[in-house]
């Protein structure tokens, strides 16, 4: 059974795309557009309006936290599903549709870089569930659909690794490890709210720094796709897990 599951995961996009798509996420909670906002977030899905979150019960923000991370991640499963689905019923074309998927990844990755006024605008969705736990999941649906400059792109080039990957379920699956990078950062955060918010401070002095990160990983992605660069490093990948033997 080990062997088996071994070559499921060898023998699959997934092996490379999981940890980049969970990394993806992880630059879009640090991203300008988002780690500014957390308290705010967090004290929207708990009740509290405009007053401290801190004065909130614990167990109840992590509520909210979860509910608001469960409410977008619902959006992106759905959209990487699609996508995935699309990628099936075209494989006859998904080698030059994957290549023109790669060269706009390629151009998002670097306006995240060079972050120009014009590009920072984001959707606005003018409706707001009501305040409270009842409201959380909406309010994560809102977010999703916000679209800001930070994590649109990086969504677009983990939707693009999932319409790659030919199939509804691996791209669901890239779906869920972006959802849990970007998620799971809240969730913590709730958990322990004072040494979160001052660990939030330190990392907002270096958001630039994470665009910048961020930007190149999508143009390193954007040029795999391009090139299908992905069965090259996977080949190099198989190679010491094939030869990975357990000592059970």
């Amino acid at each position: 059974m080990i062997g088996e599951l071994q070559q499921a995961v060898a023998a699959g996009p997934l092996l490379l795309a999981v940890p980049l798509a969970a990394l993806a996420g992880l630059v879009s909670f640090l991203s300008p557009c988002v780690l500014p906002l957390v308290p705010g977030f967090l004290g929207y899905v708990t009740g509290l309006g405009g007053q401290d979150p801190a004065q909130q019960r614990r167990g109840r923000m992590l509520a909210g936290a979860v509910l608001f991370v469960l409410g977008f991640s619902v959006v992106f499963v759905l959209v990487n599903f699609t996508v995935g689905a699309l990628g099936d019923a075209l494989v006859r074309y998904r080698v030059e549709l994957q290549r023109v998927l790669g060269v706009l990844v390629v151009a998002l990755g670097a306006l995240v870089v060079a972050a120009p006024l014009w590009a920072q605008r984001e959707l606005k969705v003018r409706w707001r569930p009501r305040a409270g736990l009842l409201g959380a999941p909406l309010l994560g649906v809102v977010f999703s659909l916000g679209w800001t400059p930070c994590i649109g792109p990086i969504f677009a080039a983990i939707s693009a690794l999932g319409f790659q990957s030919g199939t509804a379920g691996r791209a669901t699956g890239l779906a869920v490890a972006y959802c849990l990078g970007l998620g799971l950062p809240f969730v913590l955060v709730a958990a322990g709210y004072e040494r979160g918010v001052r660990a939030l401070g330190v990392l907002r002095r270096h958001t630039r720094a994470v665009n910048v990160f961020g930007g190149v990983l999508l143009v390193a992605v954007g040029l795999l796709l391009v090139t299908d660069g992905f069965n090259a490093v996977l080949g190099w990948l198989r190679g010491p897990i094939g030869n990975f033997e357990t000592v059970i």
